[in-house]
Parts: C-alpha cells; sequence; structure tokens
C-alpha cells in the first residue's frame, strides 16, 4: 500500500484529553479514532492488527474444537428476566423500546443467547458437548470510560461458550480454554499471570482472568515469583511479601496488570434458570453445565501498545503488526522505478509492504516509520547503492542486503 493513499494520516500531537499510552499512540499514528467517550472507529491500520490478532484467536479456539458462529447484539427483554439479570446487570445494561413500547437490551454478553440455541437444538446426552464462539461487538455501561481504547462502552469481544453432560467434563474443558488462551498470549508475547478473581454478574464462583503484567495496568494482581500462583487484589487476604500459600518456597509480590481474557465455570444456574434440560443414559432429565470464556481483541490491541512501545512510537510485535515492512524512499532522483520494483517483488512473495512514496523530507518520514512501528524498515538512498538498508524497529543497527537476501531474512524469521 502507497503511504500516500492512507487514510488518515498520522498527528503531530495526541489528543489533549489522552492519558494512557495506548490514546496517545494509537490516535497519532491513525489506528484509532474517538467518536465519543468509549466509543472508537477502528481505522485501516487498526482494522489490520485486530484482523490479526482476531486469526490467532481462532486458530486456537478451532484447535480445541470451537464452531465459529454470530449471534444478534439486540435482544429481547424476555429472555434476559428468564435469569434474572434485566435487574441484576441493571448498572452496565443499556436497555432501550422500540416505537411497539417492546423492551431490549443491547447485549454485554451471551450466556442467555446461547442457552436459548441450546434448549432448540438438544435433546439427548448425545447432543453434548458443545462449543460455539463468536466475535462481535459489546455494549457496556460503564460509569467512566477511560485507558483509551482499554475500557469502552462500546468494543470487540471473542465468547467462546462450552454445554456439557457433567461438571467433570466441563471441567476437563475448563483445563482446556486455559491452555488454549496461554498458547494465544504467548503467541502475542504477553508477559501474563493466569489469575483467580471474583465471578461479578456471571457467577458466584472463582474464575480466572488472565492478567498482562503492566505498570499502567488499571488491575492489581498477586503472584508467586516461584510458582503459577495468582490472585486478584479484589479477593486476596494475604499479605504481599509473604511466603506463596501455595508452594511455600517463593515470594507473593504484588503488580499492576491489565485484564485481557477471562474464563467462568458457570455450572448449572444458567440452565436450571432457563429450563435447558438433556436426557441422559439412564432417561433422567439433567440440566446442562455450562460454561463462558472471552477475550476483548480491541482491549489486546490496546495492551499490545501499553506494554511494546518507546519514546518515538509503537513497537509491533511481527505477527500482528499491520505490514510486515515499511519501505522508504528518500533518494533525491530516479525515486518512483525502482521503489515500485522492490514493493512489487516483495509483494509478489506474499510480503506486506507500507510504501512511504511521499514527498517529503527523510526526516519525516523515519520519525513517522517509527511512530507506526512496523517490525522492518526498509531505505532505499543514494548511499544504499542497488542494496538496500534493514533495519527492524527493535534495533538500532542496520544492514546493507540484496532484495534477494530481505526476501528470505523475511520469509525465514531471522
Amino acid at each position: 500500500m502507497k503511504q500516500s493513499t492512507l487514510f488518515p494520516k498520522t498527528r503531530k500531537e495526541a489528543p489533549k484529553d489522552a492519558e494512557s499510552i495506548n490514546h496517545k499512540l494509537l490516535v497519532r499514528a491513525g489506528f484509532i479514532d474517538q467518536l465519543m467517550a468509549g466509543s472508537w472507529t477502528l481505522l485501516p491500520l487498526g482494522w489490520r492488527v485486530v484482523t490479526k490478532i482476531n486469526q490467532i484467536i481462532r486458530e486456537e479456539m478451532n484447535a480445541i474444537g470451537g464452531q465459529e458462529m454470530l449471534m444478534p447484539l439486540l435482544h429481547p427483554k424476555e429472555i434476559w428476566k428468564e435469569t434474572g439479570r434485566w435487574d441484576k446487570a441493571e448498572e452496565i445494561l443499556y436497555k432501550l423500546k422500540d416505537t411497539r413500547d417492546k423492551e431490549y437490551a443491547l447485549s454485554f454478553t451471551h450466556e442467555e443467547i446461547v442457552m436459548d440455541l441450546l434448549r432448540k437444538n438438544i435433546t439427548s446426552y448425545q447432543d453434548l458437548p458443545v462449543y460455539v464462539y463468536h466475535f462481535s461487538t459489546k455494549f457496556r455501561n460503564e460509569p467512566r470510560a477511560r485507558s483509551g481504547i482499554l475500557r469502552g462502552r462500546e468494543f470487540m469481544m471473542k465468547d467462546l461458550y462450552s454445554a456439557h453432560t457433567s461438571e467433570e467434563d466441563l471441567m476437563k474443558y475448563y483445563e482446556i480454554v486455559m491452555g488454549a488462551y496461554s498458547k494465544v498470549f504467548n503467541r502475542l508475547g504477553f508477559n501474563f499471570r493466569i489469575t483467580e478473581a471474583a465471578g461479578g454478574v456471571f457467577t458466584d464462583k472463582y474464575t480466572h482472568e488472565f492478567q498482562v503484567l503492566s505498570d499502567t495496568g488499571e488491575d492489581e494482581i498477586l503472584y508467586c515469583d516461584s510458582c503459577d500462583w495468582s490472585q486478584n487484589k479484589e479477593i486476596f487476604s494475604g499479605d504481599r511479601g509473604n511466603p506463596c500459600q501455595k508452594c511455600g518456597k517463593g515470594k507473593i509480590i504484588q503488580a499492576k496488570s491489565i485484564e485481557v481474557g477471562n474464563i467462568f465455570p458457570l455450572g448449572k444456574w444458567y440452565a436450571e434458570k432457563m429450563g435447558v434440560n438433556f436426557t441422559g443414559e439412564d432417561g433422567s432429565k439433567k440440566p446442562v453445565w455450562f460454561g463462558s470464556y472471552g477475550i476483548g481483541p480491541t482491549r489486546v490491541l490496546g495492551t499490545l501498545v501499553e506494554v511494546n512501545h518507546d519514546d518515538k512510537g509503537i513497537i509491533w510485535k511481527k505477527e500482528v503488526a499491520p505490514f510486515d515492512v515499511h519501505l522508504l524512499d528518500i533518494r533525491t532522483r530516479d525515486k518512483a522505478q525502482s521503489a515500485k520494483k522492490i514493493d512489487d517483488s516483495l509483494q509478489n512473495e506474499g510480503i506486506e509492504v507500507l510504501w512511504d512514496d511521499r514527498d517529503v523530507s527523510a526526516g519525516e518520514k523515519f520519525a513517522e516509520a517509527d511512530l507506526i512501528g512496523i517490525p522492518v524498515r526498509l531505505v532505499i538512498s543514494e548511499k544504499t547503492g542497488d542494496k538496500i538498508e534493514w533495519k527492524e524497529r527493535i534495533s538500532d543497527k542496520a544492514e546493507l542486503l540484496t532484495l534477494d537476501e530481505i526476501i528470505s531474512k523475511l520469509h525465514n524469521g531471522d
């Protein structure tokens, strides 16, 4: 893609009301735009990143048997009344009426909708287990939307739901999802902890959050520096610095963090409230055991920036970067022809290129390349001759390579 046609252009200054790092950098670099408090547009660069985040999540959900679908966002009042959450979730639920005075809610989650699907489509233990997921918009009436795209009133979520014949089968799959989520966040390069937490409006049981360690995080967790024990500060009842209550060897450390995912063992409560039963092997009617598992791709987008940046701009991991390389031609003559040849050659090899074809100074091109944060910068100049300068965003070192060497390096991940 030619940078001259990229919409929108970068900004020299961050928005005046921007406090968080992701808000400042993602807006300046042209990845997101704020419509109003808690409501964001994913601009072309931002959408490219989120699409790649989603693909990583999708691959891991498919690997554990998940089937992708898409559910409605507008829900009738009646289905939320069945579980009592029309009133219980009053503080965060957006409610509205149509011209016929029929009442609806904008979805902040889909447990009731999946339960409705199950009672229409399962009858026997032979129909279970079921694993379904979707990527969709969520609406939550946050009292104070803040921290850029990390905490919005409208945002993207991946929800996986599982239905089972027994608690044993539910908890077995719960552990499988925990492993799949760990794979997702490892692929994204996060330093995270699986943290025990409260269930909020979803369940009265303890649940697990996936918390990325970050000095700018809103959450606080306690974790062991020797084993995998971790708890959210909200439920922790000990003292930091004490020996770990699980392994007895490590020390309990308190740290700030950003929640990027959560998993909930919901049990039989939803099935009992909504009459979702199946016929067991013994012929008796039994309620379905239920689990819910969420990852926020737009929250992941913001978190990646919070933990991967410097004073010049964003530093994208290659797995989710909007482009593989940023091609800069800073020559004063014979510019377009050879740059186009390089661009064409790279694209023919399946390499995604952002080509800065603009007639601006070299300094401006370098500054914007650092701000946007694509992993590899390729520079053509009078000094490079018939070679190309290769520089990685995370390094100060540059080297001169041939086009073939660059293609090989990108393909081999060196």
